[in-house]
């Protein structure tokens, strides 16, 4: 099976705009294709991890990789999928940011001569004279089909900035300056940039009568109908400093059961014919899946020491064998005591079981709360700083584990 017929069994592609000549180029590694990523944060998260994992693929593929950072589109914050405007950031915090995507992605991308290759658009997007890029491309956008498109059909309703409204303009050049200096002639991205992609290709047409290619990659959905990778914490960080290698682990062991194989068949590299034999286990193995996909995506992330050591605390949390040092785990100080005491209810808050002291209220009473294996009952349930000393084992629920020792 060749990657491109890959891609559509594991359900993959969502939209391309070229079918037979993207399958030719990325099939014979003919493709110098790219991929943005605007530096909103200081790590990647599970929402990037699909798109990691393609770049992967193709590269594996004989495919010639171009991963660009948007130093220079981080100045503006991309409006797709989004009600409100992103907040501004400092060029130093964009540069941070930059800088830690780089350190991320050597770990699923190879980097080097003939390999992948890593550009910022702030070295050509912040150089630009605002009436030259007019007199440029302006005449090659159509404002009537700007409106139209999906990303920014959401942000019209509560008033679309002209800033935001330049996003499309700036990834569209993007996918121009690389066609004429790296000779890429195809971009990937996730299905909600379909509108900015088809306009980088557009824009190459009118300008170099050359043909470019574009194919969105199918969001990674659960069976709600939601983004996956969201937890009541925020983003699933790939950062292990953010979301730990337990935490990431626990995150696809728990994933619905509906959505496993769906997950198993997006994001790991286990073959196709492992996969379709998995597809006729019967519903009595369906922990059997979560653990390898728990497994394959940490090993990817983490590597595999951390991948041995999530899935050892796993098992030793569960089947009551004892605690474990890659349980997540918050420091408690003593300014979050009071009289050498925290309540249960500001304990849980503060190890980010939930979200609020209503929340963490509502899963005492409902018993979904223990304490070093005691289901806790009483709202006003406290404990002392020499207790926290040696460390306290919660449990929310059946899954989800946590430890507070006092710092």
């Amino acid at each position: 099976m060749k990657i491109f017929e890959e891609l559509q069994a594991r359900g993959l592609i969502a939209q391309v705009t070229d079918n037979e000549e993207i399958k030719e180029l990325i099939n014979n590694g003919g493709a110098r294709f790219y991929i943005g990523f605007d530096p909103t944060a200081d790590s990647l998260h599970v929402g990037h991890f699909m798109a990691l994992c393609l770049m992967k693929r193709l590269q594996m593929a004989g495919n010639k990789p171009v991963v660009l950072i948007g130093g220079g589109t981080g100045y503006i914050g991309d409006p797709s999928g989004r009600s409100d405007m992103r907040s501004m950031m400092t060029p130093e915090t964009i540069q941070h940011n930059c800088d830690c995507f780089k350190k991320q992605m050597e770990r699923f991308i190879t980097f080097g001569d003939n390999a992948a290759i890593m550009v910022n658009n702030a070295d050509w997007l912040l150089k630009l004279n605002y009436i030259e890029l007019l007199r440029e491309v302006g005449a090659c956008f159509s404002v009537n089909n700007m409106l139209r498109a999906e990303c920014y059909k959401q942000r019209m309703e509560k008033g679309l900035s002209f800033l935001e409204f330049n996003y499309m303009i700036m990834q569209a050049y993007d996918f121009y300056h690389l066609h004429q200096n790296y000779g890429c002639n195809m971009q990937f991205g996730g299905d909600d940039q379909w509108s900015n992609m088809l306009a980088g290709t557009e824009l190459i047409r009118k300008k170099n009568g050359e043909d470019a290619y574009a194919m969105t990659i199918t969001l990674l959905m659960n069976s709600e109908g939601k983004k996956m990778g969201k937890t009541a914490k925020g983003a699933v960080w790939l950062d292990p400093e953010k979301t730990s290698p337990f935490e990431f682990y626990q995150y696809w062991r728990n994933v619905d059961d509906t959505d496993v194989m769906k997950c198993i068949k997006m994001l790991t590299f286990l073959s196709m014919e492992e996969i379709e034999a998995m597809e006729t286990w019967d519903d009595s193995r369906i922990n059997e899946k979560k653990e390898i996909l728990a497994y394959e995506l940490t090993a990817l992330v983490h590597g595999s020491e951390e991948a041995d050591k999530a899935k050892a605390a796993a098992y030793a949390l569960f089947s009551g064998s004892g605690d474990s040092d890659s349980m997540p785990t918050t420091e408690i100080k003593q300014e979050d005591l009071f009289d050498d005491k925290i309540n249960i209810v500001s304990l849980i808050v503060k190890c980010n079981m939930a979200p609020s002291k209503g929340e963490a209220k509502r899963l005492i009473q409902q018993g979904g709360i223990s304490v070093n294996d005691e289901v806790v009952s009483a709202l006003d349930k406290t404990y002392t700083k020499t207790e926290l000393a040696s460390g306290l084992k919660i449990r929310k629920g059946k899954k989800h584990f946590h430890k507070a020792i006092f710092a």
